[in-house]
């Protein structure tokens, strides 16, 4: 019961020191809001560039041409033998005849319309093919040495494309953004952690006199911190609210403005707002929190030597 009635007095401390130093505790509370502001920002704007690049990783396609002579049986072990790739998506496997390329040709462009129409199943110079995708696009290359090496397949194989300079240099892009990304929100994270903690410091030494007085009429470190500490925990809440919010009306809004889609593109798609928004609205909840709990213990701890 005696921790409970205390712990009941640390919560009500706080909150009196809350209102009590109300222009510090604003200020404290701005500086939260205004950085964990920008932190959100930089969040979606980073989870919507690695879902691009998965976007695009996931649409890049592999089209193994086969020779003429290949036969319906040899087209089923063909088939059979690209599952057994570990790296190949056996769901995207799709067979292309070469009297669909070329209706494709012939729907895709009026120039080659004419043309197509004079070719007959014997004269039609296209390939069957076989399409796909892979699992992990970094080992595109290994995956499809391993086609090329299949018992069977090998020699029905008359061409395997799939655009390999470009998908290299989309590789190094990736990789690039990726760690930029990464970089960037984890140096925002620690430049809100040191602009939130410093403000709490200067809000926390102000009240130093504050703090002497306690210590003179006999309060121990630990209850002295305590508040503080419950002070800083409120004020990372109340600085919170504002980039949860913003973040949950403002992601959704624009969502919905675009439709899902920028520029209208399928590789150019958004995040679904759910549960996007509550992932990043509880990362800023945690941010505020912690830097807020924190920079009150290092107030208390070191700058006030308690």
């Amino acid at each position: 019961m005696k921790s409970v009635r205390s712990l009941k007095r640390y919560f009500r401390d706080a909150i009196h020191g809350v209102f009590r130093n109300f222009s510090l505790s604003v200020a404290s509370i701005s500086c939260i809001t205004i950085t964990l502001i920008v932190v959100a920002a930089s969040l979606i704007l980073s989870m919507n560039v690695e879902n691009f690049s998965d976007s695009i990783r996931k649409d890049v396609t592999v089209v193994m041409f086969l020779k003429g002579d290949t036969t319906k049986e040899d087209e089923n072990k063909i088939l059979n033998e690209l599952k057994t790739i570990s790296n190949i998506d056996s769901n995207s496997i799709e067979f292309k005849s070469k009297v669909d390329s070329a209706k494709e040709l012939k729907e895709g462009s009026d120039i080659f319309a004419t043309t197509v129409d004079r070719w007959t199943e014997e004269t039609n110079p296209l390939l069957d093919s076989y399409m796909f995708k892979v699992v992990d696009i970094e080992k595109i290359d290994d995956t499809v040495n391993q086609v090329k090496n299949l018992t069977f397949s090998k020699d029905k194989i008359n061409n395997i494309n799939y655009g390999e300079d470009i998908v290299h240099q989309l590789i190094v892009v990736f990789n690039v953004v990726e760690k930029i990304c990464i970089v960037a929100v984890l140096s925002l994270v620690l430049v809100t952690a040191f602009l939130i903690g410093n403000t709490i410091k200067l809000a926390i030494y102000s009240r130093r006199r504050e703090i002497e007085i306690m210590r003179l009429v006999g309060a121990s470190n630990i209850s002295i911190k305590i508040p503080f500490i419950i002070e800083g925990l409120f004020i990372g809440i109340i600085g919170s609210i504002i980039p949860i919010l913003i973040t949950i009306f403002g992601y959704t809004s624009l969502y919905d403005f675009f439709g899902g889609k920028l520029f209208g593109s399928a590789l150019a798609t958004l995040v679904e707002p759910m549960p996007f928004i509550y992932n990043i609205s509880g990362i800023l909840l945690l941010i505020g929190i912690v830097v807020g709990m924190i920079g009150s213990y290092q107030a208390v701890r070191k700058y006030l030597k308690i």
